[in-house]
């Protein structure tokens, strides 16, 4: 069973959602897709059992010995990534035209490595995660591989947590391709049922069963109820409703889960919120 974590737009605490259901799961497997801007680890530290070098992309080399410097490769990139027969890797897209072009075939495209994979044992259970390199672009192939390096490590029965990234790109398609549930966390706001809706069409395009967690849901009551009628029209299950408080900020600063707090509003109802997604996928199951 595989849970993506989504949402349509940043800041919307999915991350925050993420660690906590971790925590109550138990031992479950997490993976975090959200490439770009990787934080799940802070809340799970660990022992890293496993690293290793990702190529996620291609870059143009140009052999010095054999450039004449005719400088047509100039003139076809499009990028503006060579200059005086020298290439510049930051802009260089790796598209292979100047390949195509030269007359010494003194250029060729080499495998880049774009970031580092890890498998993270914590006392919760195992983490995929990446670091990525400076300059590089996050991609739905790492994502991939992260999910494919957690897999080896899925007992039966057992639930993994995909945190993905915000937004409706790459790295997120690939992290709801072959999921079972993805759980969208949204906020009380315009852009946050605009951005809704937006993510709905990608979960209805991969036939994937869709949660709703309507979080800070009390900010604005009028857009929470705008937001909860717009689920009942396209039937879909709001699985929590998460109330504004101040013991998440104190959260995210000491790095540990909202549920670790016994005082928290905010966890109480994620772990509501638990309880309601356990019932489903055992009624999905």
């Amino acid at each position: 069973m595989e849970i993506a974590v989504l949402s349509g737009k940043g800041g919307t605490g999915k991350t925050t959602v993420v660690a906590a259901l971790s925590s109550l799961a138990g031992r479950i497997i997490r993976v975090d897709c959200d490439v770009d801007a990787p934080n799940l680890y802070l809340f799970y530290q660990g022992k890293d059992i496993e690293k290793k070098n990702f190529y996620g992309g291609k870059k143009a080399r140009i052999n010095k010995t054999l450039c004449i410097k005719c400088e047509i490769c100039e003139e076809v990139c499009k990028f503006g990534a060579i200059k005086n027969s020298s290439i510049d890797s930051f802009l260089c897209e790796g598209c292979g035209a100047c390949t195509l072009v030269c007359p010494k075939n003194a250029i060729r495209l080499e495998d880049e490595k774009t970031a580092d994979t890890f498998i993270t044992k914590t006392e919760k259970g195992i983490l995929s995660r990446a670091i990525m390199g400076v300059g590089s672009d996050g991609s739905g192939k790492l994502v991939t591989q992260l999910r494919k390096n957690a897999k080896r490590f899925v007992e039966e029965t057992q639930i993994t947590i995909l945190d993905g990234s915000p937004g409706i790109g790459c790295s997120v398609i690939a992290s709801i391709t072959g999921a079972d549930i993805a759980l969208i966390v949204t906020e009380p706001t315009r852009s946050g049922l605009d951005d809704l809706k937006r993510i709905l069409e990608l979960s209805e395009h991969f036939d994937t069963q869709v949660m709703i967690c309507i979080n800070k849901y009390d900010i604005n009551l009028d857009m929470t109820k705008q937001i909860e009628a717009y689920a009942t029209k396209k039937g879909l299950f709001v699985a929590g409703k998460i109330p504004f408080d101040e013991k998440v900020m104190e959260s995210v600063n000491s790095l540990k889960p909202i549920t670790s707090f016994p005082d928290s509003i905010a966890g109480k109802a994620i772990e509501t919120m638990w309880i309601r997604m356990k019932n489903l996928i055992i009624n999905f199951n």
